[in-house]
């Protein structure tokens, strides 16, 4: 289905707005999974073999999800289940409803597997979108995968008001989703990238700290955990200071990473229209700085924190290259867009291959593998 998927829907959906076949894809995707007989072909089509990770307080069935972006409403749960992902991210959530930039804001190019977004976090607002996983719990049960959600900052709110305008978001969503993702690196609001830094950053977390504690204990459950996503722009001194403020802030870990402003060098006309455009980048651009910084968080951290990988993730290689740097997850966004549903089993199966050809047993043992093993040198 890879393969059909290329010939067929890709340019098919192509030749649309990309902002327009992206819904279109998350209706067909919810309207497929509603009905029991559909939702059994795609299971068989599209899950891969079980490929269990231990992380977070939770076991993954395989350690490919979806990263936030792609289904900002929390519409097609019960879809992303059938595809077999191992986990899903909703999002970005603001506290606020809002509609996001003006149209066009999504564009995307084929020959460099490259999209360039400026979308601006549009999304209901937490309340509303709190109301939709009531309602999905209430009518399906809890999605069968752990669900994550994506914090972003409401555009009207000051910076220095950001802390309680996470914490809202938060607070709403506590009940229904089961790791957090704070996401200060979006370069499509305005001066949100300047909260990854120090003394804002470090407020961000206390303030969702409190509300995990305080929510936790009025359940009488554990506290759940808290990540921070970070931009693949940050220098190394940058980079240095993110990790070190969110540790000792007490994050559960890091997403690395996030889209970047940086462009490469078009090949075609079409190209250079594209990456003109201002926003983010995702995609194939983006894959080899993202592994790097996953490379370098790991050596800073000695190992010891947990590293969610995402960026270019369009085939097995890329992914096991970002184990290898250090990464015990991963997600993809743009995959999804350029590779279609056989993503997950693709990348999954690959990666369980490549790791029965290790010299590892898991997953677990393989996290990392790039720093411990010597490039071998020819005699």
């Amino acid at each position: 289905m890879g393969i059909g998927y290329r010939l067929t829907s890709r340019p098919f959906l192509a030749a649309q707005d990309s902002e327009k076949a992206h819904g279109r894809a998350i209706l067909g995707l919810k309207v497929l999974s509603s009905n029991p007989v559909t939702r059994s072909v795609l299971r068989g089509m599209y899950s891969p073999k079980a490929l269990p990770v231990e992380r977070f307080g939770s076991r993954y069935t395989t350690p490919f999800g979806l990263a936030a972006g792609m289904d900002k409403r929390a519409e097609a749960i019960r879809g992303w289940e059938s595809l077999g992902l191992g986990f899903i991210e909703i999002g970005g959530v603001t506290a606020l409803e809002q509609g996001g930039n003006p149209k066009p804001r999504m564009f995307r190019s084929g020959t460099s597997k490259a999209l360039v977004n400026r979308m601006g976090f549009n999304n209901p607002g937490s309340e509303n979108i709190a109301a939709q996983l009531a309602k999905h719990v209430a009518k399906f049960g809890k999605p069968s995968v752990p669900l994550w959600a994506n914090l972003g900052k409401s555009k009207v709110t000051p910076l220095n008001e950001a802390p309680g305008d996470y914490a809202t978001t938060m607070e709403r969503l506590w009940p229904f989703c089961d790791v957090f993702v704070i996401n200060v690196s979006s370069p499509n609001t305005p001066n949100l990238r300047e909260l990854q830094h120090d003394d804002a950053l470090a407020s961000i977390v206390q303030a969702c700290n409190t509300v995990n504690t305080t929510m936790a204990q009025q359940h009488q459950v554990d506290i759940k955990p808290l990540l921070v996503k970070i931009a693949p722009d940050l220098s190394d001194d940058q980079l240095v200071a993110v990790v070190k403020t969110a540790r000792e802030a007490g994050c559960d870990g890091i997403v690395a990473t996030n889209t970047t402003i940086q462009r490469p060098e078009p090949t075609t006309d079409k190209d250079k229209r594209i990456f003109e455009q201002t926003g983010g980048m995702s995609g194939a651009p983006v894959n080899a700085r993202s592994t790097a910084m996953i490379h370098r968080i790991y050596e800073l951290t000695n190992g010891e924190w947990p590293i969610v990988g995402v960026g270019g993730i369009s085939n097995a290689e890329d992914a096991w290259a970002k184990i290898g740097a250090g990464a015990c997850l991963l997600q993809a966004y743009s995959g999804f867009v350029f590779e279609g549903p056989a993503l997950t089993k693709s990348v999954v199966n690959g990666v369980r291959k490549k790791l029965q050809q290790s010299p590892y047993e898991t997953i677990d043992e393989a996290i990392g593998f790039a720093h411990r093993e010597s490039p071998r040198v020819d005699e």
